[in-house]
């Protein structure tokens, strides 16, 4: 069976993002037994300069794209129907704050050093739209932490201190540098990249592309 790495930029903040993940999930069911995927998550901070009280979602989100409240909330309408389609909980996403996601990120790399990362990854998506709070708030990353197994104590400490701040802004100049500029964006074999996030029959086009390269290469 032919192994894949997938590289996947993405943002706890993303709605994009969770949608993304579960359409890879979708992809790779249908390749079961056919290839095996190594998913390694990357960081990207959709607003890094967000002081940490954030803002209302569809405040911010007005101000970002230019666009009036009634079309932003129809949007916003859009994605949450998207995601509940896919069974996604996004029922706090209108309820939500724009808020800054660095030391989620710094929690989730630690996660990563535990196998626990994807686990870390989903509920923090869930928090954060599903129940409207803030996903690098420490209180919630112990709470999520310890809801998949890793030690709470610990998941706040890091929340709270500068620990995995190097690993974190390292990888997010490297994606940047490689061209990644908006996210969900898939990374297949450090060559190939996949932004957006795609029905799942292209990711399974795309995987069984890259594995026959593999193979025959």
């Amino acid at each position: 069976m032919q192994k894949v790495r997938i590289d996947l930029v993405s943002d706890v903040a993303c709605p994009w993002c969770a949608i993304g993940y579960r359409r890879l999930e979708q992809a790779l069911e249908t390749l079961e037994g056919e290839i095996d995927v190594e998913l390694v998550w990357q960081p990207f901070e959709l607003n890094p300069d967000m002081p940490p009280e954030g803002e209302p979602i569809l405040e911010h989100l007005c101000r970002k794209y230019g666009k009036d409240a009634d079309t932003m909330q129809q949007s916003q309408r859009e994605i949450m129907a998207a995601a509940e389609a896919l069974g996604l909980n996004f029922r706090g996403a209108l309820e939500r704050r724009a808020n800054n996601t660095f030391a989620a990120h710094r929690v989730l790399a630690w996660a990563g050093t535990q196998h626990q990362e994807t686990a870390l990854q989903l509920a923090l998506f869930e928090t954060y739209f599903g129940e409207a709070k803030n996903p690098a708030d420490p209180e919630v990353l112990r709470e999520k932490a310890i809801e998949v197994g890793l030690d709470g104590d610990t998941a706040e400490a890091i929340a709270r201190s500068d620990q995995y701040a190097d690993e974190v802004r390292e990888a997010e100049q490297h994606f940047r540098q490689a061209g990644v500029n908006a996210v969900p964006a898939f990374i297949l074999e450090g060559r190939y990249l996949i932004s957006g996030a795609q029905p799942a029959d292209v990711l399974v086009d795309a995987l069984r592309q890259v594995a026959e390269e593999n193979a025959s290469g």
